[in-house]
């Protein structure tokens, strides 16, 4: 069914507007929160890892185009359209893509569930800025990492700028979040058998193409903090040190930026 929005205050498409990220997690389904996917290709990556939708809110000439493959998949969901001021007013931006939808988080795993078979997997510690979170997870999907697990408080994946900028990159690999201390998951990664590579600025850091670390068949790399990187406790706990070697006077690279060198230097050859 098809309802026309008139006002922002619209009850029904509160949680596009009025409830925050937290808000979103925990105040409508407190066992069981919500978050918003924005644009087709992000909402339909969401269906595909079989995240159940809750409503669509999508701008009124987007019904028959972009949105149209969507409402097929989703018949039974309430559908929400207003003007193009209206939904600005909803969003606080212009709503290029057309179309965003409310779906249930899917429920929490274990990092025992996430990289219990895999063999490179990523650890994401106190990276807080949702861009980076998002970018993370979308070189990661795309470059051949396995699995990835956030720490230190790190950003949710499922904070609606990390999931548009993933586009689609957090439905397409497994995620855990895990509440121990940074220092005793990697631990806990090396009882799993993971040799464990800090991306870290330190001078006995190997160049991160080395064949000492491609040459290991289970692998956990550690990405730290956008300013202060990893702390002296994590790196201490991990097997090795990797550093991407800079030019031009430049000592390092933001976080995101980083990470998809090394997903892309330490990836597994493909199985064929």
């Amino acid at each position: 069914m098809v309802t026309s929005i008139e006002s922002i205050d619209d009850p029904r498409v509160a949680h596009y507007a009025k409830l925050t990220e937290p808000e979103l997690r925990c105040r409508i389904e407190p066992q069981q929160g919500l978050f918003i996917a924005e644009s087709p290709v992000v909402i339909e990556a969401a269906l595909d890892a079989a995240c159940q939708p809750i409503s669509l809110l999508t701008a009124q000439r987007h019904l028959h185009t972009t949105a149209a493959p969507i409402l097929q998949r989703c018949p039974d969901i309430p559908v929400y359209t207003a003007a193009d001021d209206v939904l600005q007013q909803l969003t606080g931006y212009a709503l290029t893509r057309g179309v965003l939808c409310a779906m249930r988080r899917p429920q929490p795993q274990s990092v025992e569930q996430v990289c219990g078979d895999k063999g490179r997997v990523v650890v994401v510690d106190s990276v807080v800025n949702a861009t980076n979170v998002g970018v993370i997870f979308r070189g990661a999907a795309a470059l051949g990492m396995d699995a990835v697990v956030l720490a230190g408080g790190s950003c949710d994946p499922l904070n609606r700028r990390s999931v548009r900028v993933s586009m689609g990159g957090i439905f397409k690999i497994p995620w855990a979040v895990s509440t121990l201390p940074t220092p005793c998951l990697v631990g806990q990664l090396r009882d799993m058998g993971f040799t464990s590579v800090a991306l870290a600025l330190r001078p006995d850091a190997l160049p991160v193409d080395s064949p000492e670390l491609r040459s290991r068949q289970r692998l956990a790399l550690l990405l730290g903090n956008e300013q202060y990187g990893l702390t002296d406790e994590t790196i201490q706990a991990a097997d090795f040190c990797a550093v991407i070697p800079m030019q031009n006077g430049m000592d390092s690279l933001n976080v995101a930026a980083a990470a998809a060198v090394a997903f892309w230097q330490l990836r597994l050859p493909p199985q064929f």
